[in-house]
């Protein structure tokens, strides 16, 4: 990959752990690595990625910060950008997610609950630091940790944050992630070359092969992955060798 197409580690936490725990590699199966989201941002850093996508499962699901103070400890503990996602519903959170050291907040309910001050936000934070997920479910956005279908189109809904000022998308065909079955590329080569903006591809990615087809698509915009499973399975060449040479480096 080069410097312009980013592949993006995932940090599902949820009840202060992490949701996924790295398989196949003996020195890190333990307890203190499987368990402990900051060191598991500090094992992808390790691991040369550039900046880490963070979801809140706990505060996305209930709108609660039990897990706020771990996505704060884990700004302070590496030195690559943090992008969070998970339980933004308003202003207040928004500014207190950027005060943790967040580079980026990842947002979708209060776009279309609070549209208003969605708005507002942009205004006082700028487009550069908010992400629009569109969780997609047939081509229709859902909400509310996905559990709530909105009605609305994913690409109708996209054109319509793009015209409020948004620049970046994340785009998840929710039916596909964490499954391994590949990722979606029709819905974020769609949302590209419909808005004009950003795209970061989220869920389904399996091998090598399949990021090299989203690399693909960078010159219209899809200019980043992020990845959860595969890499916590380690399918892809060179992370066994990666993490057994730099296993020592938290002792």
């Amino acid at each position: 990959m080069n410097k312009n197409f980013l592949v993006i580690p995932s940090i599902d936490i949820k009840d202060e752990k992490t949701v996924r725990v790295v398989q196949g590699i003996p020195e890190l199966n333990c307890e203190e690595y499987g368990n402990n989201p900051v060191d598991m941002a500090r094992i992808w850093r390790a691991e040369n990625a550039k900046l880490i996508h963070i979801v809140d499962f706990d505060s996305a699901a209930h709108h609660v910060k039990k897990n706020w103070h771990i996505v704060e400890e884990i700004c302070n503990s590496v030195i690559i950008p943090v992008e969070f996602a998970g339980g933004i519903r308003n202003i207040e959170d928004a500014k207190l997610a950027l005060k943790m050291g967040v580079c980026r907040i990842v947002l979708t309910t209060m776009a279309i609950d609070s549209r208003n001050e969605f708005i507002k936000l942009i205004e006082e934070i700028g487009a550069s630091k908010i992400s629009v997920a569109l969780d997609i479910v047939k081509e229709e956005i859902v909400v509310h940790a996905r559990t709530v279908k909105t009605g609305l189109n994913y690409l109708d809904f996209a054109k319509d944050m793009a015209q409020l000022g948004v620049t970046r998308f994340i785009v998840t065909d929710v039916e596909r992630n964490g499954l391994l079955g590949g990722p979606n590329l029709e819905y974020s080569k769609k949302v590209a070359e419909t808005t004009g903006m950003h795209v970061t591809v989220s869920g389904g990615v399996r091998n090598k092969d399949e990021l090299m087809d989203i690399k693909k698509l960078a010159e219209i915009g899809v200019d980043s992955v992020i990845i959860g499973r595969a890499l916590y399975e380690n399918r892809f060449p060179c992370q066994k060798l990666w993490r057994v040479a730099e296993a020592g480096i938290f002792n």
